[in-house]
């Protein structure tokens, strides 16, 4: 049996998104209200995870690959700087 992340992703998500909705209509709030707060809800701890998972790589590059660690950050600030100007317009 071979197992594949990509595949299983998206169903968890929807498995995900449809619990913390039923969780969160429980607690009272409205069915479209609730929906929006477990997807702000996955959305956060993706982003925790992918932000850990960054952490983790670029400290174990400073560690264990020092000559490619200062590209690795430089590449890093220009995806910062990139997604900032996509995000406020300023191209």
């Amino acid at each position: 049996m071979e197992f594949s992340m990509a595949s299983s992703q998206p169903d968890v998500r929807k498995e995900a998104l449809v619990a913390l909705t039923a969780q969160f209509v429980n607690q009272g709030h409205p069915p479209s209200y609730a929906q929006h707060m477990a997807t702000a809800s996955i959305f956060q701890a993706d982003l925790e995870l992918r932000n850990a998972q960054f952490t983790r790589l670029i400290s174990w590059l400073k560690e264990t690959h020092v000559e490619v660690y200062p590209e690795a950050l430089a590449i890093a600030e220009s995806v910062r700087q990139e997604f900032e100007k996509r995000v406020t317009g300023k191209f």
